[in-house]
């Protein structure tokens, strides 16, 4: 990475971390995939139970297949004939694992759902919520921030799932009734009302979409 955009992201770090702080949040900054991947494990006791929702950033700094195969109790989606109970059964996780969608310099989160099994986890639930993200999900503001949820984030995630949405054929948010749109749920994070439960790993990497 250019030594100019390192340093950048390095001070866009310290004021994200410093926004979160300021909302009951607890923010870190990884120079690297190797540093986030530290960073997480230090969050999660060992025997701990974790589960998560689709985290394409978990997978990219290793973080997924350091719980499945760890000393961990990894709740495991995919192992689950029914995908609803793998749900339920998370809320219930002393850690969930997630990224954002997009999130402001001053440490507002913005996550889209589908089936709201994310959001809702990020919400409530799980005793702690650790996030990976990285530098290429922070935005100027909060508007700025959702338009990039909406008209990033989204089609891409429709993309991958192969969905017939006006997004995904476009790459652009059409604000739809699909069937098929995963733009179900918004879920702002501002404050956290319990101290200690939501931690923002901050990664100077493009990470996830």
């Amino acid at each position: 990475m250019n030594a100019n955009v390192f340093k950048k992201n390095e001070l866009l770090a310290a004021q994200v971390i410093k926004g979160l702080n300021s909302r009951n949040m607890s923010g870190y900054y990884a120079k690297n995939k190797e540093e986030a991947l530290k960073t997480a494990l230090d969050l999660i006791p060992k025997k701990s139970s974790v589960t998560m929702g689709g985290c394409t950033s978990s997978d990219e700094i290793g973080l997924t297949d350091a719980l499945k195969n760890g000393d961990y109790n990894f709740i495991d989606r995919n192992k689950y004939e029914d995908r609803r109970a793998a749900m339920l059964d998370g809320y219930g996780a002393d850690v969930f694992i997630s990224s954002v969608n997009a999130m402001s310099d001053d440490g507002v989160l913005i996550n889209i759902d589908g089936n709201a099994n994310r959001v809702s986890a990020i919400a409530n639930g799980p005793k702690k919520v650790v996030f990976i993200v990285g530098m290429n999900k922070v935005c100027p503001d909060t508007d700025t921030a959702m338009k990039r949820a909406r008209n990033v984030a989204a089609p891409s995630n429709a993309q991958r799932f192969g969905l017939s949405t006006p997004c995904a054929s476009t790459g652009k948010c059409f604000d739809c009734k699909s069937p098929d749109t995963i733009c179900c749920q918004f879920l702002i994070t501002r404050y956290s009302r319990h101290k200690d439960r939501i931690h923002v790993i901050l990664v100077n990497e493009d990470l996830g979409f």
